[in-house]
Formats: C-alpha cells, structure tokens, sequence
C-alpha cells in the first residue's frame, strides 16, 4: 500500500504550527485535535520541524516547566522526517524505525499534503493481516469441503 491510499482514507487535514508558536499554545491544540504532532512551518508555509508529544516531553525533561514558555522551534524535531504520496509503507516503517519517530510528514509537488503516524501505518498492517487470515480460512474451507 502506498501513502496516497492511507491519505485518502483518513483525509489530509495537517495541523501546523509556527516555529515562534508557545510550547504551551501547541499543546492545548494537539489536545482539542486529539493528535501527537504539529508540522512546523513559517509564514511562507516551508516547513521548519515537526514537534510532538515526545519532543514536548523531553523539553519539559530538560527544561522543567520553562519548556511550556518557549517557543516550538526550540523543541521541535528537525529535519523533518518527509515522504511523498508514492511511497510503500514498509519504507515509511522503515524511515520511522531508524529515525525513531511517529509522524512523517507527506509532501507532493512543493507543498504539505498531509501526516502520516505510526497509527495509520499499525492500523494497515493489521488491515492487511486480517484480509490475509481471512483468504486462508476460506481457501482451507473450499479445500476441506467434500468433493
């Protein structure tokens, strides 16, 4: 399966912030999204970071309650790990293993068009294992049937 299917099935809405955003600000908007990352762009929309629940945590790690008060691009993962609509999902995995990250951001022809999360890609993998169980029950099924 490709980027672009998993796109088209959970839609492209992309929430961005901006690198001088409040830490503080970021979080209450992942929380009312229900979503464990931001792209971040600056005002011309280039995109600069991603920041996500995990980069929020290791600033509040490292910063204490300091991190809430500045700004994302002081938290955010850079570079921001990027793919295209035309790319398999075992690569996607793989970028996300090695990269140890969750969200990658999707970009076609220059410009942000969408997010994937290791959610969507768990979620295709169980997809995929689930249509493969079912083949074999009903292939062992037509297979046991008296002839």
């Amino acid at each position: 399966m490709f980027v672009k299917e998993v796109l088209q099935a959970k839609g492209a809405k992309v929430f961005t912030a901006h690198p001088d955003d409040l830490v503080e600000a970021v979080i209450s908007e992942l929380r009312a999204r229900a979503i464990g990352a931001a792209v971040v762009v600056d005002r011309r929309g280039a995109i600069q970071g991603i920041i996500s629940e995990r980069d929020i945590v290791y600033g509040i790690a490292r910063y204490g309650t300091e991190a809430l008060r500045m700004p994302a691009g002081a938290l955010m993962t850079t570079p921001a790990p990027v793919c295209s609509p035309d790319d398999d999902l075992r690569t996607i995995m793989s970028l996300m293993t090695y990269r140890r990250v969750r969200h990658v951001a999707v970009f076609s022809d220059g410009r942000l068009a969408g997010v994937i999360s290791i959610g969507d890609v768990v979620k295709n993998r169980l997809d995929e294992i689930e249509l493969e169980v079912n083949v074999l029950r009903d292939y062992a099924r037509l297979t046991a049937a008296p002839h």
